[in-house]
């Protein structure tokens, strides 16, 4: 009789346990990326949390710092026409599943962060898995995975803003601010832009009635 896979994370040691988590789901531009990580049970990484509450330079201290002390990590991507083809959901869980298979160590038991997991049809891998609400900042591989993702999708959107100017990319890393947009409306979205996301998309105008007098 085969034994199905523990539910639970405990039954795993560490290092069998990969935390993933995403970056730029909310973005008007860019892809979303994720991050996969697994730690090993004793690392040295101070001030590890959710990626969004650490400035820029101590994410880059600690991208560096989690590659080297990692047992594997990896991240996945998902670009704009994929976003656009089957919802930014969907993307991402695509971005995760890439993420999750680029490892070079291949993981028992994943931890997602959010309140969804990774579908069959994205993940291609017969694993159990969990998802952990604000897991970025309280599950140490999630939040390593956090940093993963954050860090190397703002190093891309700096090259991106060399080859599509005029957007301000490397400033708001492809966010909706108001300089962003006004740039969109002036020049047009680039290849990078997410088509069917408002703010990018043409607002449709109300046809008008009409009339015989």
């Amino acid at each position: 009789m085969i034994q199905p896979y523990p539910t639970s994370h405990a039954a795993y040691p560490p290092e069998a346990v990969a935390g993933v988590d995403e970056a730029g789901r909310g973005c008007l531009a860019g892809p979303v990326v994720a991050g996969a990580c697994i730690l090993p049970a004793d690392y040295d990484l101070p001030g590890l949390t959710d990626s969004k509450q650490l400035t820029a330079a101590r994410r880059e201290t600690l991208y560096a710092l989690i590659r080297e002390q990692a047992v594997s990590w990896a991240v996945g991507v998902a670009w704009p026409r994929e976003i656009d083809a089957v919802n930014i959901l969907q993307a991402t869980f695509l971005a995760m599943g890439r993420a999750v298979r680029a490892l070079a160590v291949s993981p028992r038991f994943l931890r997602i962060d959010g309140n969804k997991t990774i579908p069959d049809y994205a993940l291609k891998l017969s694993l159990p898995q969990e998802w952990v609400i604000k897991g970025d900042g309280t599950i140490p591989a999630i939040s390593a995975a956090s940093i993963l993702a954050k860090t190397f999708r703002d190093r891309l959107m700096v090259k991106l803003d060399r080859r599509y100017p005029g957007y301000g990319l490397a400033k708001h890393m492809g966010y909706g601010t108001q300089d962003h947009m006004e740039a969109i409306r002036r020049i047009g979205p680039s290849p990078m832009h997410r088509l069917t996301f408002r703010g990018v998309k043409p607002e449709e105008r109300p046809q008008q009635q009409a009339t015989l007098f």
